[in-house]
């Protein structure tokens, strides 16, 4: 079938999709955001609305209402948002690197937190599987709830779910919980590794790159699809009448040379690594100094650090690079904030940007990459693992730094060519509309929406028959249910 238009604009037309059309839930501690998860779920939620599915929604906390989802099909349900009591409670006592005063839990402590978490988790499934029953819900999709441990409730939730009560479940894992040190060493590792992912039969697993298959299959002997982070590149936000007024509204010039870092403020994004490589550069080329200004677009996120703020902003004061910190003129949704001020998107600070900084240690994949490269902006990037096994064989033209960490200061190591190169950029308007031109074109060939649309379309087709029979299963538990 072909699409037809969707929120008032051209949509797809890359050939068929399957002909089952199913009510589909997702399910995450918070959605409508501008992190990682938030962002695919609304791609997927895109594709998956235009090929006629029913969406609904259902989280912890949303900071904008879902796109493409009618507002009286998203449902609110706290006790699995990330900020919870409950959530934080179980943070404190499982998680030692979570909490600046370790605190001594006693074998019957432990247990009596595990029979919490059961009891009240199980409450929660209970609540959201009359959800289930009330609107004909055919699959869930779990949204990092059973990778990450930052809502244990929705984790144990879902797994209740898919294999209590026998619901079809998709587990799209973005990153998984042994990936980072402050939930690796904890005290319910039992727990995390019946359900963090589970292992059941009947579910369907998705990671976003090929490395992560590869741990998942290996740790967990599960064999899942790949889906990669796309992006919607025939529709992607270019400067226009609406963002032409970002410089001026926060007080840079056209003048100013802006490098933009469209990422949220957490270690792992090796924010410092960029401030060096902008106090390098403006030390090798002095004639940039007052005409670059940093800015770094998004807020802290669900990791917040104090101490790492006040670090990167002693970086930038010690390498006289401006810093800029804008979070609160950034959201999801284009619109204005509570005091009036208007609010802009991340791509639409990416459409007024003339370099981009991603330097992580570690990203699952690299969403503000496929942003970067869908504003047409030169990005310069750490070669991280998955940047090295997924993206960097596809032959983007990148200004590539690699993972190279000097072994006293623990910052990355910048040569003298990576300065050249940048410099080379920005003073050579027809090198940098080649490679922007470049690396648009092989996003899109390899992330754009088609990508999407069609393996999403193999996904549900090959668990279509799955869906089918949990669609058996929840009807006849609605007539007992409506007794």
């Amino acid at each position: 079938m072909s699409f037809g238009a969707l929120a008032g604009r051209p949509r797809f037309h890359y050939g068929l999709f399957m002909t089952d059309q199913f009510r589909v839930a997702f399910v995450s501690g918070k959605l409508g955001d501008v992190d990682g998860v938030s962002l695919e779920v609304d791609k997927w939620i895109e594709v998956l609305s235009a090929a006629g599915h029913e969406i609904f929604t259902i989280a912890g906390r949303y900071a904008h209402p879902v796109r493409n989802v009618r507002e009286d099909r998203q449902l609110l349900t706290e006790q699995i948002a990330f900020d919870s009591e409950h959530q934080h409670y179980i943070e404190r006592l499982a998680f030692p690197y979570l909490s600046k005063r370790a605190v001594h839990l006693t074998p019957s402590k432990r247990n009596a937190i595990l029979e919490e978490i059961a009891v009240t988790s199980a409450a929660v499934a209970e609540q959201l599987y009359e959800y289930a029953q009330e609107h004909a819900i055919d699959v869930l999709v779990a949204q990092n709830t059973n990778a990450m441990p930052m809502t244990i409730l929705g984790g144990a939730a879902m797994h209740n779910l898919a294999t209590e009560k026998r619901i079809a479940t998709v587990f799209h894992h973005h990153d998984f919980w042994w990936e980072r040190s402050r939930f690796s060493h904890n005290r319910i590792e039992g727990l995390l590794n019946k359900i963090m992912p589970p292992t059941d039969p009947g579910m369907e697993h998705v990671v976003i790159s090929s490395y992560a298959a590869h741990i998942l299959s290996a740790i967990k002997r599960v064999d899942p699809w790949i889906i990669p982070n796309c992006e919607d590149f025939e529709n992607a936000v270019s400067f226009d009448e609406y963002n032409s007024d970002f410089r001026a509204e926060l007080g840079f010039r056209e003048r100013d040379i802006l490098v933009v870092q469209p990422t949220r403020i957490v270690p792992r994004k090796r924010i410092e690594d960029s401030i060096e490589l902008l106090g390098a550069f403006l030390r090798r080329y002095p004639e940039f100094a007052g005409r670059v200004q940093f800015i770094v677009s998004l807020y802290q996120g669900d990791e917040p650090d104090d101490d790492y703020v006040a670090e990167i902003k002693r970086t930038a004061e010690r390498n006289e690079v401006p810093l800029n910190l804008i979070s609160e003129r950034v959201s999801s949704v284009r619109g204005t904030g509570s005091d009036g001020e208007k609010l802009y998107t991340n791509r639409d600070v990416l459409a007024n940007a003339d370099l981009v900084t991603y330097l992580p240690i570690w990203e699952g994949f690299g969403n503000a990459l496929l942003e970067a490269v869908a504003a047409r902006v030169p990005v310069v990037v750490s070669t991280y693992l998955v940047y090295k096994t997924d993206i960097m064989p596809l032959g983007m033209r990148n200004i590539e730094v690699r993972d190279c960490y000097d072994e006293e200061t623990g910052l990355v190591c910048i040569s003298d060519a990576v300065l050249d190169e940048i410099h080379y950029v920005l003073t050579h308007p027809a090198e940098r509309s080649e490679r922007v031109a470049h690396n648009l074109e092989v996003a899109k060939r390899e992330f754009g929406f088609h990508v999407l649309e069609r393996k999403l379309d193999r996904v549900f087709s090959e668990y279509a028959h799955e869906i089918r029979a949990s669609r058996r299963r929840l009807r006849k538990s609605r007539k007992r249910y409506s007794v």
